[in-house]
C-alpha cells in the first residue's frame, strides 16, 4: 500500500512533521510504502478558479502540485497534517486542499471519478492551546468536508500544547501516531 504524507507547515523539523513523519513510520512498520511531501519545499500557487480541469485537461496550474497529482493517483491513503493557525488549517493545507478540486470528483459532481474516491485520509491538526476541544468545530467541519469529497477519514488527531515545547520528547505520543500508521497500512 502507497501512503503519502502531506505536511503543510512552514517548519520541515516542527511538530506537524514530526507527528505526521511518526505516522508514516508506523504504516512502513507494516510493509506499507510512504512518502513525505514537505509545502516548504514545493512551489505550489493557489487555484485559479478557471475551470480548465473541469474541462478535461487536469489542473493549468504548472507548479509542483503536478508532482502531488502524480503520487496522489498511486496512493490508498493521505496523512495531512497542519497546524493550527487562527483557528483554522495552515494557508499552506488550504491552498493544497483547495488544489485538489482538480482531481477529487465525488459522486455529486457530473464529473465523477470513481478512481479517486474512498482514498483513505488521516487528519492531523497540532495546536499550542492545550485545550483538545477549543477548535473541535473547525476540525469537525474539516473532517465532514474531506467525507463529503468522498475520502474515507480514518481518523483525526489533535496534537495540543505545542507552545509548551516540541513534541518530539514525548514518548506517549510517539507510540499513539505509530499505531495509527499501523492501523492506516493494515485495513
Amino acid at each position: 500500500m502507497k501512503i503519502i504524507g502531506y505536511i503543510a507547515s512552514p517548519r520541515k523539523d516542527g511538530n506537524t512533521a514530526w507527528v505526521v513523519n511518526k505516522i508514516l513510520e508506523g504504516a512502513e512498520e507494516h510493509d506499507a510504502e510512504t512518502q513525505a511531501w514537505y509545502s516548504g519545499e514545493l512551489d505550489i500557487h493557489p487555484c485559479k478558479g478557471c475551470s480548465g480541469c473541469v474541462k478535461g485537461n487536469g489542473c493549468v496550474v504548472k507548479d509542483d502540485m503536478q508532482k502531488l497529482y502524480n503520487a496522489f493517483k498511486e496512493t490508498k491513503a493521505l496523512v495531512l497534517g497542519t497546524p493550527v493557525y487562527m483557528g483554522q488549517m495552515s494557508g499552506q493545507a488550504k491552498i493544497f486542499t483547495d488544489r485538489l478540486f482538480a482531481c477529487i470528483t465525488p459522486r455529486f459532481s457530473p464529473r465523477f471519478r470513481e478512481e479517486n474516491a474512498g482514498k483513505k485520509l488521516v487528519l492531523v491538526f497540532t495546536q499550542g492551546n492545550p485545550d483538545p476541544n477549543m477548535f473541535r468545530e473547525y476540525i469537525d467541519y474539516t473532517r465532514k468536508m474531506f467525507q463529503m469529497l468522498e475520502f474515507d477519514v480514518r481518523d483525526v488527531q489533535i496534537v495540543t500544547g505545542t507552545r509548551n515545547g516540541p513534541v518530539n520528547g514525548r514518548k506517549d505520543l510517539e507510540a499513539v501516531m505509530k499505531k495509527v500508521g499501523l492501523s492506516l497500512a493494515s485495513e
